[in-house]
């Protein structure tokens, strides 16, 4: 009787065997090869010829020698961080943002606009040129990004790619926006509501950091939150969960625009807000002016803000009820701002009966934008480097601390394995660079 064949094995012991590799590296570079063989238990023979791999392929590089210890020196080996990029974007109702990542995490371009009030493919061509123009600004070869992760404010149909609950930019529930991207770009797009990625950024590098159970708010000219429990993004079945602003209570929510804006956005958003002051008043003023004013002692502002914060502490409370989160944070325009946050922790006591801590974001406006690099960097690592083969995603790398970095590396150094089961579409072959060696071409990829 024949022996059965063994190739296909071998291969999946191969691939689990460079992915471990690949994450002690992300997470403890530099590295020599005897480190990573006490770390990995891998033979040296094995992590001799997977370092060669990654080396000769451009996805790591020498960086030194050990010093420091008795004997010879070792040399040691970190990722090229310029190897592949991923495209972050928040596209938002009044702006645009985006980043350009590099293979660890760290941006290194980053641009913003105001978005096209036409909505639609005029902000899709919109996001074209502003990653072409980041591209440029960072000195990027056409071709390195190999993935683009885009924050929409609504809710993304997988099936379809519109985007459902967007409001505010017109046109993108009549679309396929991630091919139309994809045509743009040049690379495989992935679609995220903003709100959940500013919660997977805050996780990753900002006030959640260690937080397993956590709710994200944001409260801007709308308002949503991100749910997280055991780590993970609660998606829900359509991609719709933690659509705050249609909790079924502050406006009548049997009213048609109720069904079109949601009846708890329309009284604590930023239209809400100013419909208050403007009733009390007999003016008008932006949110942040009315905030300002209440601040400086304005009684109908300083009653508006009053109001804002409880009934954002009854949403908090539904929040809570439901997933009994560990903190809170609160984020966007108005929601992170330190009155208000003050309001919501004096009320929230008064309509819910555990205690719940609650934050302000570390992150600020560029929580999305975090987010967004958290997910596309994950995505990449797993595509390239055997994800498939393993029980867990690759963990995120902790990153460095920086202008543009977040953060900086969590506490203790832990690895961050949150994030969501995100699908992208295949990748195809990667396209490594050599670094500073030949920095307008690309090598050929590496075939598995």
């Amino acid at each position: 009787m024949a022996l059965p064949d063994m190739r296909p094995l071998r291969n999946v012991s191969r691939r689990l065997s460079e992915r471990m590799v690949v994450e002690t590296i992300l997470q403890g570079a530099p590295m020599s090869r005897a480190s990573l063989s006490v770390r990995t238990g891998l033979s040296k023979q094995t992590i001799s010829e997977i370092v060669r791999d990654l080396e000769r392929d451009g996805w790591v590089a020498e960086t030194g020698r050990t010093s420091g210890a008795v004997g010879r020196s070792a040399i040691t080996y970190e990722f090229v961080p310029g190897a592949a990029h991923v495209v972050a974007a928040d596209l938002g109702g009044t702006k645009i943002r985006i980043g350009i990542t590099d293979l660890v995490g760290d941006f290194v371009a980053e641009a913003l606009e105001p978005t096209d009030p036409r909505g639609g493919r005029h902000v899709v061509d919109q996001i074209g040129r502003m990653c072409r123009a980041a591209m440029q600004e960072g000195s990027l070869p056409p071709g390195s990004a190999r993935l683009a992760v885009i924050g929409v404010p609504g809710v993304p149909e997988p099936a379809t790619s519109r985007v459902r609950m967007a409001p505010n930019i017109a046109g993108l529930d009549t679309m396929d926006v991630a091919a139309s991207l994809e045509d743009r770009l040049g690379c495989a797009v992935v679609l995220c509501n903003d709100t959940n990625l500013a919660t997977q950024g805050e996780a990753w590098r900002g006030a959640g950091r260690g937080v397993s159970n956590l709710a994200y708010v944001h409260l801007g000219t709308g308002v949503g939150s991100g749910l997280m429990v055991a780590g993970e993004l609660v998606l829900g079945a359509d991609n719709a969960a933690g659509e705050l602003g249609f909790l079924p209570f502050g406006a009548d929510p049997l009213e048609p625009e109720s069904l079109r804006t949601g009846a708890f956005e329309r009284v604590v958003a930023s239209a809400g807000i100013r419909n208050r002051y403007l009733a009390r008043a007999g003016q008008s003023a932006t949110a942040v002016e009315i905030f300002d004013r209440a601040r400086d002692g304005d009684r109908h502002a300083a009653a508006v803000l009053e109001e804002t914060g409880m009934l954002l502490a009854a949403g908090i409370a539904a929040i809570c009820a439901i997933l009994n989160p560990q903190k809170v944070i609160l984020g966007g325009s108005i929601g992170s701002r330190s009155e208000l946050i003050a309001v919501v922790r004096a009320a929230l006591p008064r309509c819910f009966p555990a205690p719940v801590e609650v934050a302000a974001g570390a992150l600020g406006a560029r929580a999305a934008l975090v987010g967004a690099a958290a997910v596309g960097v994950g995505l990449l690592h797993n595509a390239l480097f055997g994800g498939d083969v393993g029980a867990e995603r690759i963990p995120l790398p902790t990153g460095r601390s920086g202008p543009h970095s977040g953060q900086g590396p969590a506490p203790g150094g832990a690895a961050d394995r949150s994030g969501p089961e995100f699908r992208v579409r295949p990748l195809g072959p990667p396209r490594p660079m050599r670094g500073a060696e030949a920095p307008a071409s690309a090598m050929p990829g590496r075939q598995r």
